[in-house]
């Protein structure tokens, strides 16, 4: 007889985002003519830099020749990208990492899901709380997480580590150290930052310790202050203990095409087995690659041209979280991140829960965000909007927000 894996049906509810589409589905069937802006789910709107649909092009008009067409890609990615980004977003920055420690994949997201296959089940896992929800949900369907508690909103065998206004949305180090520490910066959901110092506490802790640290760097490129790292291999003894995940979804744009990578040093050891050869094995095991035609597109990020059209765009977005974070300012929110990262994380008024936050901004000024609750307990009370959508769109919902 078949059976399910029990571990699933531990998960509370849907997922967060999932919930937040169905509740604005039914909004606007009941309400047609309401102008719904989104700045919740933190999805792209300017179109790809043109370097990249020029590549897109040019790689797809290879596939029409039989001596320049491409089949499976190699199982780490092609090294034509892997050797830029080496470059690029390592040894330009001093980080001692090489090409064939790089792991191209379809995105960040998959790659923190699935880096916990090669740890042990009896591992213990810290997370930042608020926390990107898939840090967590992936290690519950693994069964590492323990019973869920619906009254804590917590998962008892979990080590939630509290970012709070307090200590300026960075966590502090547990007393007990978990085995696998998630750490997110710049941070999603509080657009928080981390400067090199305290990141370098980290690393030395987790050393002392004998952890590994899940680094998290998606939203590096958005970092504009001095003394804030955009790689852990910044940070001395960083390649002992810390695997980087990185995406090009928001850096370049490309949520619809899907590339990411994920840095595993060689000289990474647990229990005097080396990280890099296990998830190789797991990589080509389970995975066939990025297209070759999207690898490209992510070569040409890198040029010149590439490399100034995404900032232009980055550039874009962070003005659109300048007008965020000065409108709510201005209408008298508690309001946070907005300068190194796309998010700006505000603290709902009245005490307000929130949902409620969510419901009274969906239906007073069709406008709608993500409740912070759902990144975890400490998010209560607390409410997440993108900078992520078009101008025009951005300026309306401030100012429907102020009006209130």
């Amino acid at each position: 007889m078949a059976t399910i894996n029990k571990n699933f049906t531990k998960l509370p509810g849907s997922y967060l985002f999932s919930t937040i589409a169905k509740k604005v589905n039914e909004f606007e069937k009941a309400n047609p003519d309401a102008n719904i802006i989104r700045l919740g789910i933190g999805d792209v709107t300017k179109p790809l830099a043109p370097s990249v649909i020029s590549a897109l092009h040019s790689a797809v008009d290879e596939m029409a020749h039989e001596e320049t067409f491409k089949g499976y890609a190699p199982d780490l990615g092609y090294s034509f990208l892997r050797e830029k980004i080496a470059v690029s977003d390592y040894k330009d920055r001093g980080c001692d990492i090489s090409a064939d420690e790089i792991f191209v994949s379809d995105g960040a997201k998959c790659d923190c899901s699935n880096i916990q296959e090669i740890f042990g089940i009896d591992n213990t896992i810290g997370v930042c709380d608020p926390v990107y929800p898939v840090y967590v949900d992936s290690n519950v369907m693994a069964g590492r997480t323990g019973l869920y508690n619906s009254d804590t909103m917590r998962f008892d065998k979990v080590i939630y580590m509290p970012c709070n206004a307090d200590n300026g949305f960075v966590p502090e180090m547990p007393d007990k150290a978990p085995d696998l520490i998630y750490l997110c910066f710049p941070n999603n959901p509080t657009g928080a930052v981390i400067t090199k110092e305290a990141l370098q506490k980290w690393v030395d802790y987790a050393i002392k310790n004998n952890s590994v640290i899940l680094y998290d760097s998606a939203y590096e490129a958005f970092i504009s202050e001095e003394n804030v790292p955009h790689s852990i291999y910044e940070c001395d003894g960083a390649r002992k203990c810390a695997i980087e995940f990185r995406s090009f979804s928001k850096t370049a744009g490309f949520t619809g095409l899907r590339l990411g990578y994920t840095v595993v040093p060689k000289s990474l050891v647990v229990e005097g087995v080396e990280l890099h050869g296990l998830w190789a094995r797991r990589h080509g095991t389970k995975y066939n690659g990025a297209p070759y035609i999207v690898q490209k597109a992510g070569e040409a990020v890198y040029s010149p041209e590439g490399q100034r059209e995404i900032k232009e765009n980055i550039s874009y977005y962070m003005e659109n979280a300048k007008i965020i974070l000065t409108g709510l300012k201005e209408a008298g929110f508690e309001s946070y991140g907005g300068v190194n990262a796309p998010y700006i994380w505000l603290k709902t008024p009245n005490n307000m829960t929130s949902w409620e936050f969510f419901d009274y901004l969906l239906e007073k000024a069709n406008v709608v965000g993500t409740p912070g609750v759902g990144f975890g307990p400490e998010g209560e009370n607390y409410y997440r909007l993108t900078a992520f959508g078009s101008r025009e769109n951005t300026i309306k919902a401030i100012d429907r927000i102020k009006k209130l």
